[in-house]
């Protein structure tokens, strides 16, 4: 990372992948590898899926805890939008999000919004910018990036 070449980072993310089956490889992929912060960006794929935002918020709440149970400071990443989205999905996707942020103070623990960071400003529920319009494009991700060095950066557990 070139904002901060100090710091270790790995990623673990898996595209298509639902909370659940983040969840399931959590202990291998994060508990073992023992970080200082774990970012916690999942439930996308879930809604684009059709699963429950109850189950959503339940597999999240779980990472978020065992992170802290290991000694880890989970970042709460706000979910992206995608340019597909019905209202339906848009409407959960909002409601999703609200949640991860009150959670997440909640807890007393780092939350992101990284769908601020790749949306349009215009047009909120869309990708500011994407080649397939489900994701970002390489800009969105530098962004997203920023938003998330920004936030680690000036947590007071830091």
């Amino acid at each position: 990372m070139r904002t901060h070449p100090e710091w270790t980072v790995l990623n673990r993310g898996v595209n298509g992948e639902r909370s659940d089956e983040i969840g399931t490889r959590f202990q291998r992929d994060v508990l073992e590898e023992k970080p200082n912060y774990v970012i916690i960006l999942a439930g996308v794929n879930d809604i684009y899926q059709g699963v429950p935002l109850d189950s959503v918020k339940r597999n999240l709440l779980k990472m978020y805890e065992q992170a802290r149970g290991a000694g880890i400071r989970p970042v709460a990443a706000t979910v992206l939008p995608y340019n597909t989205a019905s209202k339906d999905e848009i409407e959960a996707i909002r409601s999703l999000n609200s949640w991860i942020t009150e959670t997440a103070i909640e807890l007393a623990i780092p939350v992101c919004d990284t769908n601020r960071a790749v949306r349009n400003p215009r047009i909120p529920d869309l990708l500011s910018s994407s080649t397939d319009g489900l994701h970002p494009d390489v800009e969105g991700y530098r962004k997203m990036a920023e938003a998330l060095c920004a936030t680690i950066g000036s947590d007071k557990a830091h």
